[in-house]
């Protein structure tokens, strides 16, 4: 026979309930995507794998490495390809093409599924990290990469224009 008492309030099994989990402190995976747009989905990628190593998820911050190497060498290419062959309006917007192209596929690939997983382990309710330095650094490293390729486009110049 059952000894409980089907009118007495519930009780809560204290040893079954989980243990509450610390929340990190994340960048929201949303606007990392969206500032991608300006700066590149190198700047995404690196940021969502920073949320991912927070999130204590190693394997997901390994692939989101790998995007971000993956682009950055894609960015190096296309800068070389834009140095070494002539300029034409063909290559302009085939470059044109696989950046977006680059952009929407990490985004649908990598930074999406990294928006619905925050929203649906923590939903609103997590500690953001501030932008200032993330946004800082990404428009240092432009301004960097935009030298870099000056001052090489200039020695290729020059290199060529003596031989």
């Amino acid at each position: 026979m059952d000894d409980r008492n089907p009118y007495a309030p519930p009780k809560a099994d204290l040893e079954r309930m989980a243990v509450p989990v610390a929340v990190p402190a994340l960048w929201n995976p949303g606007a990392a995507a969206s500032w991608s747009l300006l700066f590149s989905p190198l700047f995404g990628a690196i940021l969502h794998m920073k949320n991912w190593q927070a999130m204590g998820e190693t394997q997901k911050a390994a692939s989101a490495r790998a995007w971000a190497i993956g682009i950055g060498v894609f960015f190096i290419l296309l800068a070389i390809v834009s140095v070494v062959l002539p300029e034409s309006k063909a290559i302009d917007s085939l470059s044109r093409f696989l950046g977006l192209g680059l952009l929407l596929t990490w985004y649908f690939a990598s930074g999406k599924p990294q928006q619905a997983h925050v929203r649906a382990k923590f939903g609103e309710n997590y500690p953001r990290r501030g932008w200032s330095k993330p946004l800082l650094l990404a428009l240092l490293a432009l301004i960097g990469y935009f030298l870099i390729a000056f001052v090489v486009v200039l020695v290729y110049g020059l290199l060529v224009g003596e031989a």
